[in-house]
């Protein structure tokens, strides 16, 4: 993936350079907004067709952690971990 950004940005920067004219105000900007629109299409692009990073899921929702001692049970409580509302699985005896 930094391969192939960075092949676009030498790519776009080279086209950049070698494009170069003295600005009119009287031709208008529909060449910028089309480089624009180009070139965000470009870069979306490599950023839509890169692979996501890594992620761990943890276990499946079923699993809680191995056998459990007699008298106890496994409740689902919430917490709030400082940005919102989340449930784990706590072991409850008696």
């Amino acid at each position: 993936m930094k391969r192939t950004m960075t092949a676009l940005l030498a790519a776009a920067t080279i086209a950049g350079s070698l494009s170069v004219t003295p600005a009119q105000a009287q031709r208008g900007f529909g060449a910028g907004v089309a480089a624009g629109l180009i070139g965000g299409a470009i870069v979306g692009g490599a950023i839509a067709a890169s692979r996501p990073y890594p992620y761990y899921y943890g276990p499946p929702p079923g699993y809680v952690g191995g056998p459990v001692p007699a008298g106890c049970y496994w409740q689902q409580q919430r917490y709030w971990d400082g940005y919102a509302w989340n449930v784990r699985p706590v072991q409850v005896c008696n």
